[in-house]
């Protein structure tokens, strides 16, 4: 819908906290809806003439405009489906209207197509309202930014053509235009839509700010990082419009089979006509019975079964902070029965923080010399202990030098080239077995110890520690209390440093020590078992588990690009407590999915059964069936609602 995508409001003047804007999309903007509204009026002015006994040419007009304004658009589709060689049971539906008008039934075919096209109206309504649930993000980003240009002139330009590298200004109370880096200036910045911070988040010079947030009350200078096409928010919208176009396993599955349901409900429809005329029934009986057959016996409540609950999960888990990249996710995610967390990033907070500095014998460095030696072979790497590492150094003032020949083995450490001699920085387990007093006395404590060699030779170890995550207990109690069994910690880190972590979380089941590699060889030791298992990470070596589970969850604020791309869902506001959230989320989907194909096929059943046994009106079969179409269709739009979300107010964790 290119109008809803394209109206934006102008910037938000300072004021009360911004909410994420609730677009709704009209009803009568749909086309569907519109044509269902015109059948309906329609046949509530034919309606009372029939019945009052009023001249033919009174009434029969209206309900031939009924069978045209409700019954194009799904014959049409119908008959391109049959071009395609598929069987539509749009097009079912419209024949089994026009068979009813063709043995007088006017009435009762009118009525089909009046419901038949309203169940349309409904679905595609549902649609709409989800893609709205997140779409509205784009009403959070300005139409306009000031640039500026060399000599300090500035320019007023759309948003969309910023590209990296600018230099934007935003003032007070303005929304930023971009995705980017304070180069200058310092603010409080209003972030809840995004990451979810209840409180406006101070901001100064290279702290990162995104597209959409609202500055406070001092100015920014702010270098564009990302290309508007690639923010926050369009990365969001982006994901969840990309997810609602695909389909669960179920409705594929549901797919496969209706078309040869639907051609067996043909054979069978002949034969409900056939077998009675050919015994001695007269020919309006036995049309009118083979007509009511086929209406009764079409799947459209099953069809419909799947995707509202669905897509209705996908919206509602994006308004709150997870997105679920596709269907399938979501269903899968309501089948888990096994979860496996990373530790750095994910239990914890990912910002660890340097915590000792202890210089060896030999090389002869201070405190200082191994921190700005560590530090300059760390700085190209993006793991959050290297960046630990190099904001110790930095804050202590400490000059880099420059690293030549850097690479990186996730799992391992990082190689440089310093000052002309070659500097190691990784696991003392790797580098140097023999130094297990020290590294244990750090160990005992909590902390990540990582080893710096110069030219093969031990120089000194570093002692990192994170912090836990404030909800982190709580988050493994919940996943505990859905899967029934406790989650499990894979880490690369040290077992003494994982397992003092866990022990405050409550997790016994500890891998550590583990490289990428070993993490896949535990997710597929426990899919061998059977389990359906879900990797929670963040980082470059949690890429491969996150691929090899049954599905994979990254957290947003830290996570590295390669895990963002290779998870199938993405926490953005980075808070873990949203993971039992959605899994929960996603059971309530799959119920409804269950509820939905239960009531679809009791309708089937009950109707069929009394139409063959006995003689079941065709209007009663006409409202039987798709009154069972419009119940599945508004039971799955259940879940769009706020109080579905578990923890919300009125919904269930």
């Amino acid at each position: 819908m290119p109008s809803v995508l394209d109206q934006r409001p102008a910037p938000a003047a300072a004021g009360p906290r911004p909410t994420t804007p609730r677009r709704r999309t009209r009803a009568l903007a749909l086309p569907e809806a519109r044509w269902a509204l015109a059948a309906l009026a329609l046949f509530l002015l034919a309606l009372p003439l029939d019945l009052l006994g009023a001249p033919a040419w009174t009434w029969g007009p209206l309900y031939a405009a009924v069978y045209v304004t409700g019954g194009w658009e799904p014959g049409w589709e119908g008959l391109k489906a049959l071009r395609d060689k598929t069987l539509d049971v749009d097009l079912l539906m419209v024949v089994a209207a026009l068979g009813a008008a063709a043995i007088g039934q006017l009435l009762d075919g009118a009525l089909l197509i009046v419901i038949f096209a309203t169940s349309g109206a409904l679905e595609a309504l549902a649609t709409a309202r989800t893609a709205d649930s997140v779409r509205g993000l784009l009403d959070l980003a300005p139409t306009t930014a000031t640039r500026l240009l060399s000599g300090g002139a500035e320019e007023n330009v759309p948003a969309d053509a910023l590209a990296v590298g600018d230099t934007v200004l935003v003032r007070p109370g303005e929304r930023i235009g971009a995705d980017g880096r304070v180069l200058d200036g310092t603010s409080d910045v209003d972030q809840a839509t995004i990451t979810g911070e209840p409180l406006p988040v101070a901001k100064g010079a290279g702290d990162e700010v995104f597209a959409g947030t609202v500055n406070g009350t001092g100015a920014l200078r702010v270098r564009v990082e990302r290309d508007p096409a690639d923010s926050v928010i369009a990365r969001i919208v982006r994901m969840v419009e990309e997810a609602s176009g695909t389909k669960a396993p179920t409705q594929l599955l549901i797919e496969k089979v209706e078309q040869r349901y639907s051609l067996g409900m043909v054979l069978a429809t002949l034969a409900v006509f056939g077998i009675p005329l050919a015994v001695g029934a007269d020919l309006q009986s036995a049309l009118l019975r083979a007509m009511t057959f086929m209406i009764v016996a079409s799947p459209c409540a099953v069809v419909l079964s799947t995707m509202p609950p669905l897509l209705s999960a996908i919206a509602n888990a994006g308004r709150h902070g997870v997105l679920a990249k596709s269907a399938v996710v979501m269903e899968r995610l309501g089948a888990i029965d096994t979860v496996a967390l990373d530790k750095t990033g994910t239990l914890t907070e990912g910002t660890p923080h340097v915590t000792d500095v202890r210089p060896l014998p030999g090389p002869g460095l201070t405190e200082d010399g191994l921190l700005a030696l560590a530090a300059a072979a760390e700085h190209p790497s993006e793991h959050p202990l290297a960046r630990a590492v190099v904001r110790a150094a930095r804050e202590r003032g400490l000059t880099l030098g420059e690293a030549d020949g850097f690479s990186s083995v996730p799992g391992k450490g990082v190689t440089a080239v310093i000052d002309g001699r070659t500097v190691e920085v990784g696991s003392p387990a790797r580098l140097a077995p023999a130094l297990t007093d020290a590294v244990e006395s750090l160990e005992e404590a909590g902390r990540t110890v990582i080893l710096v060699t110069r030219d093969g030779e031990p120089a000194g170890l570093l002692g990192i520690a994170d912090r836990l995550r404030p909800e982190a207990a709580a988050t493994v109690a919940a996943l505990t209390a859905l899967t029934g069994r406790a989650p499990a910690l894979l880490t690369g880190d040290n077992e003494r440093a994982a397992r003092h972590l866990a022990a405050e979380v409550g997790i016994t089941d500890v891998r550590a020590g583990l490289l990428p590699q070993d993490k896949v060889a535990a997710v597929r030791a426990w899919e061998a078992e059977g389990r359906r298992v879900l990797v929670v990470g963040d980082g470059v070596n949690d890429a491969p588990a996150l691929a090899a589970a049954y599905t994979g969850i990254a957290m947003g604020k830290a996570g590295s690009d390669l895990a963002l791309e290779t998870a199938d869902a993405v926490v953005v506001r980075d808070e873990l407590a949203t993971v039992p959230a959605v899994v929960t989320l996603a059971r309530k989907a799959r119920r409804l999915v269950v509820q939905n194909l239960v009531v679809a096929g009791v309708f089937i059943t009950v109707l069929v059964v009394w139409d063959l046994v006995g003689t079941l009106p065709l209007p009663l079969g006409v409202a039987g069936h798709e009154g069972s179409t419009v119940l599945v269709g508004l039971n799955g739009l259940r879940l769009l609602r706020d109080s579905a979300w578990p923890g919300s107010r009125g919904g269930r964790a």
